[in-house]
């Protein structure tokens, strides 16, 4: 797979896209029954029966309607143990993926040629994608690669090997507050305190009335790690997460999480500097996603580091026309990540459950989430109403879709009027096929990512967006960061290696430790109760076995090292 990557590392698979890829799409039963599918996946956030306009696509288009099951506590384990993990089965990494493939609990794609039979989509154009989760499989299973059992392919598949992703990392803040300022330096994370007390003092109440704050964070991602802290360090140093603690792609050194001086507790101390001056929310550690999505969106809080928790929730219509929006402004030391675009996909994996009784039902539903009208109807909805091409092939929003994107709870219109909000009706698998920057041969040349179509590159819509792009010389977020520093992660095919027996339960252990006292830290009233915190999860940490795991990740990081070495050269 390492040959087959190096010789193909330029290599296009947009020519090949442009045909076939509609082919093998299911046209429904043949007759009037009704399938009920169990979609397992492990990324979603929504359990039970798929609802709204998604729903009725289903309906309409296979004669089917899912039922979901989101991953938690013991639930992967309790599936595990009936022998039937569901009919479409999405894997969020890899861990649970290899017990699956060893307990054959997966269906072989290869089987009466299902994928070339019925996902032909997949089959034409995801070569690459398909042959390295073959590859993967020889390593679980011991076989060779020709052998080896097919079961599904990675999200996030690219079209080219050459592209990196759209930055997803924009530093989001509150330019009509930082303009009405006189646009203060900010070179550090310690410069943005200072301006974010400032906004605080301009903007003290938001429009609801609660206080403001510079930062709403949320719990719900965390993981080996606080995900806003090491998230931080990722935006601002170009550090990937990686295992416990952070890896920084251009030299191959991983700095664990714990690390005196590092980068994790540095952000991690930034946070508390946050919390101890009255700027960060003090729901952070017990609210979820939407909670502190909605309060930035009334105003509650003047910056994100992510582009869906700020420009893309804040700037709608109605703030724009009181020339007040969300602006990128990356702190001139700052160095974000952004992700090279692999052709072998990523490890969230899409399968079918060994046990289903309607395999070609399930590589039909995947099949036409992998083509062009698959993919963009999961990313913005039905095709006429939310979305289309234009005589030259180019693509927009409708009116109507329009609104959608920028507020997801608008309800539904036309022929799915009645079936809820657009956020209801949202294909809950929460997993991509191809990667949103990849190229859609079904446009005149355009990627599906909306940022980059011809008829949303225009003038600006307000005062306040067009006193930004004056102060910096461009006309979108994506040029301006083109414009800074920042750090290409190269797509490669490396993993993270299983965690097995006695270590995977110290991992957990140790991890459960880190994010515990991490938000303890965070919550602290002073520096003195910081450092003491800090120094608590150290010593708890270590007698875990934290200097096990760090030995293990450092393994892991050369491994990765080595692969990106070898996309260089």
């Amino acid at each position: 797979m390492k040959r087959m990557l190096k010789r193909f590392a330029g290599f296009s698979l947009a020519a090949v896209m442009l045909c076939g890829m509609l082919a093998g799409c299911g046209n429904g039963n043949e007759d009037d029954e009704v399938i009920t599918l169990t979609i397992y996946s492990e990324l979603a956030n929504v359990a039970g029966e798929q609802v709204g306009w998604s729903a009725k696509i289903l309906k309409d288009r296979f004669n089917v309607k899912v039922n979901i099951i989101p991953s938690g506590d013991g639930v992967f384990e309790s599936r595990m143990e009936s022998g039937n993990l569901g009919d479409i089965v999405v894997f969020g990494g890899e861990d649970n993926y290899r017990t699956a493939v060893k307990a054959g609990l997966l269906y072989d794609w290869n089987e009466d040629n299902l994928v070339q039979e019925y996902g032909k989509a997949i089959w034409e154009n995801m070569p690459y994608a398909l042959q390295a989760n073959q590859e993967l499989n020889a390593e679980i299973t011991g076989t060779t690669e020709e052998e080896a059992p097919l079961y599904g392919f990675g999200h996030n598949v690219a079209t080219s090997s050459e592209d990196h992703e759209a930055f997803m990392y924009t530093w989001d803040i509150r330019w009509d507050l930082y303009k009405e300022l006189g646009y203060p330096e900010v070179k550090t994370l310690d410069d943005m305190i200072e301006v974010f007390k400032d906004m605080k003092e301009l903007s003290p109440t938001d429009e609801n009335g609660n206080a403001t704050y510079a930062v709403s964070l949320w719990p719900d991602w965390d993981g080996d790690m606080v995900m806003y802290v090491k998230s931080t360090a990722t935006a601002y140093y170009g550090y990937d997460e990686f295992a416990l603690g952070v890896y920084d792609p251009a030299t191959g050194t991983y700095f664990d999480a714990l690390q005196e001086d590092g980068p994790y507790l540095e952000c991690l101390k930034f946070y508390n500097n946050l919390y101890q001056n009255d700027l960060l929310d003090p729901n952070s550690m017990t609210q979820t996603y939407d909670d502190a999505a909605n309060k930035l969106k009334a105003g509650g809080a003047f910056w994100s580091i992510f582009n869906y928790s700020g420009c893309l929730a804040y700037n709608t219509d109605e703030h724009l026309a009181e020339n007040k929006m969300m602006c990128s402004l990356l702190p001139e030391k700052g160095k974000p990540i952004v992700y090279g675009m692999s052709v072998v996909g990523g490890n969230r994996t899409w399968a079918i459950g060994a046990n289903t009784e309607y395999p070609e039902k399930c590589m039909e539903i995947i099949n036409w989430l992998a083509t062009p009208e698959g993919t963009m109807t999961y990313l913005y909805g039905p095709q006429g109403l939310c979305w289309d091409y234009d005589e030259n092939g180019y693509t927009y929003f409708t009116e109507f879709g329009n609104k959608t994107k920028i507020d997801r709870s608008t309800p539904m219109e036309g022929e799915y009027e009645g079936t809820g909000t657009f956020n209801d009706g949202a294909l809950q698998i929460n997993n991509t096929t191809w990667s949103n920057n990849a190229l859609n041969p079904d446009s005149n040349g355009e990627k599906y990512n909306w940022e980059f179509w011809k008829s949303t590159q225009e003038a600006a819509k307000s005062d306040i967006e067009q006193d930004w792009r004056d102060y910096f010389g461009v006309s979108s977020s994506h040029e301006y960061f083109e414009n800074n520093d920042y750090v290409v992660a190269p797509a490669t095919t490396f993993k993270l290696g299983e965690k097995e027996g006695e270590f995977k339960t110290i991992w957990e252990s140790v991890k459960d430790v880190v994010v515990t006292y991490s938000w303890r830290a965070i919550y602290a009233k002073d520096d003195a109760e910081f450092d003491k915190i800090v120094d608590e999860m150290i010593k708890e940490a270590n007698g875990y076995g934290y200097e096990q795991c760090v030995e293990w990740a450092e393994e892991q990081a050369a491994i990765r090292h080595a692969l990106e070495e070898e996309v260089r050269n």
